[in-house]
């Protein structure tokens, strides 16, 4: 069962993920590989709207993605894009990344190797992770602007269109986490956590909603 209270803190926790940046032009967009093919479809969209001239696509294949994603999380994005009518010369693929750092470090190599000049980033991803992957971007490509994005939905909408309350409650309590946790461990840059915000992390932890949690 999961409670009123769960899903207001599930709210807090799903607000404070998203970092409410306005999407503006960047010289490339990075499409962070996962299980969600609409990660790929709000990078298209942001293509269409003209906020890049160039796609990166990053990700290989994890537990979670290697039945639905066989040929990789990266190629299947740019599959889905490819049938949305973006160009084949605008999309690199880098199919090796299996974490949000490799998705960043990979991503940063590939361009390089292409003499791609880049000063701004526009990160596409879930919209529970966007915060990591800002976080993350600034700690392992320093000297850049970092802009993140995600599908714009709402939690009840994400969730029904992934079926599992409670998989989503457990995946933004990993997520919260991990923005905890991966300053110390140097992954990502520190960022201030608002009383209510870890407030309803914790309580959430406590009802048992853990199974997306790192060993502290």
């Amino acid at each position: 069962m999961i409670s009123a209270q769960n899903w207001s803190d599930a709210q807090t926790l799903w607000a404070f993920q998203q970092m409410g940046h306005e999407p503006r032009h960047c010289s490339v967009g990075i499409g962070l590989g996962s299980h969600d093919l609409g990660v790929a479809d709000a990078t298209v969209d942001l293509y269409r709207r003209g906020m890049f001239p160039l796609v990166v696509f990053t990700g290989a294949t994890s537990r979670t993605t290697e039945g639905r994603m066989p040929r990789g999380e990266a190629e299947h994005y740019r599959e889905r894009a490819l049938e949305l009518g973006v160009p084949a010369s605008v999309i690199l693929v880098e199919p090796n990344a299996r974490n949000t750092g490799e998705n960043i470090r990979f991503s940063r190599s590939l361009l390089d190797d292409q003499g791609v000049h880049v000063s701004s980033i526009l990160l596409v991803s879930k919209p529970y992770e966007e915060r990591r992957a800002y976080a993350t971007a600034r700690k392992l490509w320093p000297g850049i602007d970092v802009v993140s994005a995600s599908t714009d939905i709402q939690l009840e909408e994400y969730v029904d269109s992934i079926g599992d309350p409670r998989l989503v409650l457990d995946m933004l309590v990993g997520a919260q986490q991990r923005l905890l946790l991966y300053p110390e461990r140097g992954f990502t840059v520190a960022q201030n956590v608002p009383d209510d915000v870890s407030a309803a992390y914790e309580r959430l932890r406590h009802a048992g909603f853990v199974s997306r949690l790192l060993a502290d």
